[in-house]
């Protein structure tokens, strides 16, 4: 069920960084397209920031640990979660948009090709539920990654799942 867009496969291995950003977690996940249609998961994980530290610094701590993941990764595209802002929780919208203006920043900066997604697209494309819980979405990028067991915390889901919406989108899996 591939999302909106121009679908296509990939014609050799493409890497993707999948970001789910965040001032105190920020996850990240990098994934690599197989010849075939499947997908590898290289890394995962998350970038936790100091909360002890001011927002500028802990903006810079973010800029340099991505630029670090870019450096060791070589990513050809990132996937970055829109903005999403809820009336209950508009606070936490100004602060997310903080650390993607830093995710984005980063990617241009290495020239990177962007793709941000809505989180309803990202659950939809990857559990078949736009309205899925963090638990499904974990479940449903285990099984796509082959994992044992599901990711965690849920930012790790999140940026694969990200990511996997991303090659799913491009039409390099199904």
């Amino acid at each position: 069920m591939p999302l909106a867009g121009h679908a296509r496969r990939y014609d050799r291995s493409v890497r993707i960084l999948g970001i789910d950003p965040g001032l105190q977690r920020t996850g990240y996940a990098c994934l690599e397209t197989l010849p075939r249609g499947g997908v590898k998961l290289l890394d995962a994980g998350i970038l936790r920031l100091s909360t002890a530290k001011s927002v500028a610094w802990r903006l810079r701590e973010l800029d340099e640990d991505l630029a670090g993941l870019i450096a060791e990764w070589h990513p050809e595209r990132m996937a970055v979660e829109q903005i999403f802002a809820h009336p209950k929780h508009v606070r936490t919208s100004i602060v997310m948009a903080h650390a993607r203006g830093v995710v984005l920043l980063a990617a241009q900066r290495a020239g990177i090709a962007i793709h941000e997604m809505a989180p309803a697209s990202v659950k939809r494309a990857v559990t078949g539920n736009g309205a899925a819980t963090k638990r499904q979405v974990q479940l449903a990028v285990a099984a796509r990654c082959q994992l044992a067991t599901p990711p965690s915390p849920s930012d790790v889901a999140d940026a694969m799942a990200l990511a996997l919406a991303d090659i799913q989108r491009a039409g390099a899996i199904r």
